[in-house]
């Protein structure tokens, strides 16, 4: 496949940045989206110039770092995906590709296509975890019995890998759909009620402390969501959050 890359260049956060364009051969329709830019970097390094900076880490899907805006798209055309795992045979010989970093204002750009994400760890550490006891003997597992729909919706929040196509996704740069899978998936288990109040309080303040925007409801974060995450959980956040409030 022979393709025409343009692709966003920045050196650093101050820097402002722009489109270069880059012609590639040789690319297999097997390969994925980030072997294909090892390709294209392979062969900027031994013309002497500057790789791509990308983010990746475990190529299977699961860590959530691959996070590109491929033809307007978070991850690209394929859905379900993240981009990691969308192969070429999703694009045709000739096409012109353009590929980006996630824009939000809480997601600033680092360099080239790596964006700073750690907006979402702040929001984690804010209330994203219950207070266990570890002293003494290993409770069991299933010494509290749980509703199995209770804790397939719980398991299904907990797919959420933090990858931000959510929030690059949103007209409004929301991080709503994050947010509500990382409360939901507590908030539905009897371990995570003891801190419910503060966590979605917490979480929530934080969330706003960001720079992310407000969910309008266009459904597009589910859609685009590599792991699709419903938005029943913004709706559950949202009674959890009114919960709380009145409570305070």
């Amino acid at each position: 496949m022979k393709l025409t890359l343009k692709i966003w260049r920045q050196k650093n956060a101050q820097d402002k940045g722009g489109i270069v364009e880059y012609p590639i051969d040789g690319i297999e329709p097997d390969m994925s989206f980030l072997e294909m830019l090892d390709v294209l970097n392979e062969g900027l390094i031994n013309k002497g110039e500057e790789p791509v900076a990308f983010d990746h880490d475990c190529r299977e899907g699961i860590c959530g770092m691959c996070s590109l805006f491929i033809n307007g798209e978070a991850h690209g055309p394929d859905r379900g995906v993240t981009t990691c795992q969308l192969h070429m045979r999703m694009f045709k010989d000739g096409d012109t590709i353009f590929i980006e970093p996630f824009r939000a204002k809480a997601f600033p750009v680092i360099k080239d296509l790596v964006v700073d994400r750690s907006s979402f760890d702040r929001i984690q550490h804010a209330g994203g975890f219950i207070s266990v006891n570890t002293s003494g003997n290993t409770i069991d597992a299933n010494t509290i019995p749980i509703n199995k729909d209770d804790a397939d919706k719980s398991f299904d929040a907990a797919a959420c890998i933090g990858c931000g196509a959510c929030v690059a996704t949103c007209k409004n740069s929301s991080a709503m759909l994050f947010v509500s899978a990382k409360v939901s998936q507590y908030a539905l288990l009897p371990q995570g009620k003891v801190e419910a109040v503060d966590r979605v309080l917490n979480m929530v303040h934080q969330m706003d402390l960001e720079g992310f925007g407000n969910c309008t409801n266009t459904g597009a974060c589910e859609i685009e969501c590599p792991k699709g995450i419903s938005l029943e959980n913004i709706a559950r956040m949202n009674r959890e959050y009114l919960a709380a409030s009145l409570k305070g």
